[in-house]
């Protein structure tokens, strides 16, 4: 499925299931891009990443992040998408899966404050490209209408 059509596919989403339909689009995006190994959504509150919706083969033991701490954490902080090729070589990388090599991080604004992120996790080294950071970016923004509220 091309990004576009998951674009419309997510807005359709969001337009008729409202309360459950941020756990379909973490199934849709994990299960109709191949290198979207793990896919969760965390919301921020009182300077804590605490995990919601997630689709993988596994939980991950870090449901709640410091601001700040962590790839995560630090795209929380900053408010800029992180992409790391190579999670292996990042200090700031915390492990959740020995398989994950690579990861992106797309913050989730409403009225410009950061009240979540897209957190997506590949066992491909080097796997998102500006491609990825792009659509990621147009699904955190119809996100953030609806995050703000959790």
């Amino acid at each position: 499925m091309k990004y576009k059509e998951l674009e419309k596919n997510i807005q359709k989403i969001l337009h008729e299931n409202m309360q459950h339909g941020i756990q379909e689009i973490v199934e849709l995006l994990q299960q109709r891009i191949n290198h979207y190994s793990w896919v969760g959504i965390y919301v921020i509150k009182c300077d804590m990443l605490h995990i919601g919706p997630w689709a993988g083969e596994n939980a991950t033991e870090h449901v709640e992040i410091p601001v700040g701490k962590g790839i995560c954490g630090s795209a929380a902080k900053t408010g800029k998408i992180e992409i790391v090729s190579n999670v292996h070589a990042d200090k700031r990388y915390l492990s959740c899966f020995i398989s994950m090599k690579s990861e992106i991080v797309i913050p989730i604004k409403y009225e410009n404050i950061v009240v979540g992120e897209i957190d997506i996790d590949s066992d491909e080294e080097d796997a998102f490209t500006k491609q990825d950071a792009l659509f990621l970016e147009n699904i955190a923004d119809m996100l953030g209408q609806h995050i703000h509220k959790l």
